[in-house]
């Protein structure tokens, strides 16, 4: 089952969502992002930052800027960052050529570990 990072989310400002307990020896992650909606000339940058302590947070991966719907993923090689024990997604939303000021976006972020993809395929 994908842990969630993210749950659905509608947001009208940059943020970030709740944090995730990695297991001890995790496996790689597949990271989906399903972008639900979003405006005309807007879009949404999310980056998947990790921390060994739950206080200091460095990016591990960040989705290439995204401007429409649709289901998008990224891998996330957790082995290659020992430390990590947490996870967290923030995101960055921008909008341009518009005399709007509003930005709304609806999102979420899941995990799940390669092993268990590669186990189904079996």
């Amino acid at each position: 089952m994908p842990e969630v990072i993210l749950p659905d989310t509608l947001a009208h400002q940059d943020g970030m969502g709740g944090i995730l307990a990695l297991e001890q020896h995790s496996s790689p992650l597949l990271l989906t992002l399903n972008i639900t909606r979003i405006l005309q000339q807007e879009s949404l940058e999310v980056t998947v930052s990790g921390s060994p302590d739950n206080e200091h947070w460095l990016p591990l991966v960040r989705f290439p800027r995204k401007f429409y719907c649709g289901t998008y993923t990224e891998r996330l090689d957790t082995p290659a960052h020992p430390g990590v024990r947490f996870l967290r997604a923030e995101w960055a939303m921008h909008r341009w050529g518009s005399a709007q000021d509003l930005v709304l976006c609806a999102f979420n972020l899941s995990a799940t570990p390669l092993k268990a993809l590669h186990a189904g395929a079996v």
